[in-house]
Order: structure tokens, then sequence, then C-alpha cells
């Protein structure tokens, strides 16, 4: 009847992994052989990797990746640019805790978006806040809130993600609106947050994308200065992709 009460309390105090742990250490034959202390810290362990694991699934959940992506399924042998060694460094997150920023650029269809998915999910594990977005959706997110007094929060909210991922960049030249809200963006994370930006369209043809030369200078200024870049090229990956692989 005790053993019941303290599986029912721990519960109840949400230490779901306690409990797990110790109800199987009380289904062990063996666990005598082991010290007070011993056992103890196998409940600890327990509660700490589940919490942990729920951590994690909330953080992805959060990120609205596009691609369940990560580091380890990177195909290394499509012919395509990619630096391996520049993109296992870039795994630690170093760059992130470091609040630099990233461009990935390359043609249609050579895994920019799932390589920046993978990044963030590598940012994920280690315990950083990530978010996923497109750039039309993005800026049709931050008209909307501009239409509903909701902008400031919206703003505040981006400055604080650890890794803001922005997607697609370049389809569309911005409007004044559009540059002036990137700019906001840009500048309340600029040496606080990371930024990684894919698209098609050249690091160099970026200044005429945001289409005011003041806003332009500013933005880029804030993003380039600091940031990696991944220069893609090649074939796309979808004419070359083998039936049943997920690696890109």
């Amino acid at each position: 009847m005790l053993i019941n009460q303290t599986l029912e309390k721990l519960r109840a105090m949400k230490l779901f992994g306690l409990a797990e742990a110790f109800q199987q250490q009380l289904e062990q034959h063996n666990i005598a052989d082991l010290s007070w202390a011993e056992r103890f810290g196998l409940l600890v362990d327990r509660e700490w990797t589940k919490r942990e694991n729920r951590r994690l699934q909330l953080l992805l959940k959060k990120a609205k990746f596009k691609h369940q992506a990560c580091i380890e399924d990177i195909d290394w042998s499509a012919k395509r640019g990619l630096d391996k060694a520049q993109m296992l460094s870039l795994a630690s997150c170093d760059w992130v805790t470091a609040h630099q920023n990233i461009s990935l650029v390359g043609p249609c269809g050579v895994g920019k978006s799932w390589l920046l998915c993978a990044l963030g999910n590598a940012a994920a594990r280690q315990g950083l806040s990530v978010q996923y977005v497109r750039t039309p959706r993005f800026f049709e997110a931050l008209k909307a809130a501009q239409a509903d007094g909701s902008l400031a929060r919206r703003r505040a909210k981006l400055a604080k993600i650890d890794l803001l991922l922005i997607d697609d960049w370049g389809l569309d030249q911005l409007n004044r609106n559009q540059a002036h809200d990137l700019l906001e963006v840009i500048e309340d994370r600029h040496l606080h947050r990371s930024t990684a930006i894919a698209g098609q369209l050249p690091v160099e043809h970026w200044h005429s994308f945001i289409n005011s030369a003041t806003i332009a200078d500013a933005v880029l200024d804030r993003l380039l200065h600091n940031a990696h870049r991944i220069s893609l090229k090649g074939e796309s990956l979808r004419k070359t992709k083998s039936q049943g692989s997920n690696q890109h």
C-alpha cells in the first residue's frame, strides 16, 4: 500500500520518469546488489532523461520544420559543393551561441531547405529555441500582426528565438513596408540571436531584392558581416535521388 501511495504522489508531482524507474526497480530481483545512492542515482537519471526528451519534442514542435532532417542523414556523396568539414563544424551550434548567421544559397532542388532544417534540428537538440519560416508567409504574418495590433508582440517573440530560419529567400522583390519590417526584425536580433537564410538568389543580388538602398545597406550589414556562407551548385537531387532514400 505504501508503494502505491508513493507512485501516486510521484505521478501527482509529474515526476513520471522517476515513477517509472521506481516501479521497474521494484520488479528487478538483483536491485538489492546496488547501494541506496546508486539506486537513487538511477531514479534521478530516468527523470532527467524523460524531461530532456519532453523538452526536445516541444522545441521540435514549436520549430515547425518543413523537413524531418538531421545532420547525420546528409548525403555527402551528392555533387553539390557541400563542405563536409564546414557542416560538421556548424552542427556544433557554436555559431548560434556566438550569435552569428548563415547564408545558404544554390539552385532549385539541391537540398537547401532540408539542410536548413537539419541545422535547426541540431540547435534544438542542444536545447536552443528554433523557428522555421518561409519568406512569403513570414511577411504575411507580419502584415496580419500590423492589422490586428499585435506587431510589437510578434517582433518581441521573434527577437527571443535563438535561431530563426528563413527559407525561400528572394522569391519576390520586397515592397517598402516589407523591407522596413525586415530591418526591424533583423535589428532586434543583431548580436543577440542567430538567423539562417536559404534561397536561390545569390548574395550579390540581395541588395536589389530588398528594394530600398538605405534599408538594404542596414539589413545586409547586420546579416552578412558575421555570416557563414554556404554556396551550393549542381543538378536537382530530386532527379538523382535513389528510390527509398531519405538522405539529402
